[in-house]
C-alpha cells in the first residue's frame, strides 16, 4: 500500500464523506460523545499471549514468501484454513481469480472464519496474508523477495491467536468474523514498475478495480461470503508487528469512522499503551479498509505501522529487512490485548 493520490481517487473522498454522513446516525460507534460516555462492562478479558502470535507469524515465515501462484502461498492458505477450523471456526473459503497490471493471472484465496454466527451484532476484523513478489524497496536487491514477517505476517499472526483465545474462552457478547485478504500487496506504483520493466509501458486500470492495490478486498466487499453480511464495524491490522512501529490516527479512518479510531485509542490507552498508539492524525493510505468502507459499506478502521523518525511505513517496507528480527512481542501484545479489549467490552 501507499499513500493515496488525492486527485486521482476524489471520486472516493467524495462517496466516503458522503457515506459518512448518512451512516453516522445508523452506526452507533461512529460517534465520539458516544464512545466517550459508554461505561466499562464488568467483564473478564482473556489474555492475549504474544508468544503464540509470535509462533504463527514464524511458521508463516518458515514456508517463505506467500507469494501468489507459487507453492508457500498455497501452503500459507491450506494452513490458515486448518487452524482456523481447529479453533471453533465456521470457515469459508473465497476462492477467486485477477490479473495484476503486468498481466499475472493469480489464483488468490479470502479466507473467512466466523465466530458465534448466530449473533445478529458482529466485529469484523482483517488482515492481508500475501506477501508482495519484489523488494523493489532493497536498494541492493529490488527484484528480490522479502520474508513479510510484519507486511502480512504480524497482523495474520495476530488474529490467529485471536482465533485461539475465542475458541478456548468465554465468548463474548458479539460475534466476531475474521477475514484474511489474499492479492493486497502485488500492487503497482511506477517507480517500481520502471525498476522491474523499463519506462513507457502503460498500466490501464480495468473498468472492475479502483486500484491495482487490494485485491482480495475489492473482490469480497463486492461478494460478501454472506448475502447482506454487515458488521457494526471493523478494524484492519497492516504492520502490526515491527520494533520501531508506533500507530497513529490514519487519515481514510477517521475520516469514514472516527468514532471507531477513538473507541481503539482510548481503550489502548486505558490499558498503558499510549505510547504505541499514539494520539495523533497523519495522512490517508491506501489499503483494504477503503474498499470495505466504500463497497461493502461496512466502517472499518486501519492500525498500520508509523515509524515517527522516517514516517509511514519503516525502512523494512518492501524489503528484506522485514524477517523476523524486526518482530516485537511488546507490539504484537499491545495491538491484540487492545482488540480482546473492544471486543469484549461491546
Amino acid at each position: 500500500m501507499f499513500i493515496i493520490n488525492h486527485m486521482r481517487l476524489f471520486s472516493i473522498f467524495l462517496s466516503g464523506m458522503l457515506f459518512l454522513l448518512l451512516s453516522c446516525k445508523s452506526e452507533p460507534g461512529n460517534t465520539d460523545k458516544e464512545n466517550a460516555e459508554k461505561p466499562l462492562k464488568n467483564v473478564v478479558v482473556p489474555l492475549f499471549s504474544s508468544d503464540s502470535a509470535y509462533r504463527f507469524i514464524e511458521r508463516q515465515v518458515g514456508l517463505g514468501p506467500r507469494i501468489p501462484n507459487t507453492k508457500a502461498h498455497k501452503q500459507a492458505g491450506d494452513f490458515f484454513v486448518a487452524q482456523f477450523t481447529r479453533y471453533g471456526a465456521a470457515v469459508t473459503v473465497q476462492e477467486f481469480s485477477a490479473t495484476t497490471y503486468d498481466n499475472q493471472k493469480l489464483s488468490l484465496r479470502n479466507i473467512i472464519a466466523s465466530y458465534y454466527p448466530e449473533r445478529s451484532k458482529r466485529i469484523l476484523l482483517a488482515a492481508h496474508w500475501d506477501t508482495r513478489p519484489f523488494s523493489d524497496k532493497d536498494e541492493d536487491k529490488p527484484r528480490g523477495y522479502f520474508d513479510g514477517a510484519n507486511d502480512g505476517g504480524s497482523g495474520v499472526g495476530i488474529l490467529l491467536e485471536i482465533a485461539r483465545t475465542l475458541h478456548s474462552a468465554q465468548p463474548p457478547d458479539v460475534g466476531v468474523d475474521i477475514i484474511l485478504f489474499d492479492g493486497e500487496d502485488w500492487g503497482f506504483d511506477q517507480a517500481t514498475a520502471e525498476t522491474l520493466y523499463g519506462k513507457g509501458v502503460d498500466y490501464p486500470l480495468p473498468k472492475n478495480l479502483l486500484s491495482w492495490w487490494c485485491l482480495g478486498s475489492q473482490h469480497w466487499s463486492k461478494n460478501k461470503h454472506k448475502p447482506n453480511y454487515s458488521a457494526y464495524f471493523g478494524i484492519l491490522l497492516d504492520m502490526v508487528g515491527g520494533h520501531n512501529s508506533v500507530f497513529v490516527k490514519e487519515g481514510y479512518s477517521m475520516e469514514y469512522a472516527p468514532g471507531i479510531v477513538n473507541k481503539v485509542w482510548s481503550t489502548a490507552s486505558r490499558l498503558g499503551f499510549g505510547n504505541i498508539f499514539i494520539n495523533k492524525n497523519e495522512g490517508s493510505i491506501t489499503d483494504d479498509h477503503v474498499f470495505v468502507n466504500e463497497f461493502a459499506k461496512i466502517p472499518m478502521i486501519n492500525i498500520i505501522s508509523y515509524d515517527p523518525e522516517l514516517g509511514f511505513f519503516g525502512d523494512f517496507h518492501h524489503t528484506r529487512k522485514d524477517n523476523m528480527d524486526l518482530i516485537s512481542k511488546e507490539k504484537l501484545h499491545a495491538v491484540g490485548t487492545t482488540l480482546l479489549h473492544v471486543i469484549y467490552q461491546e
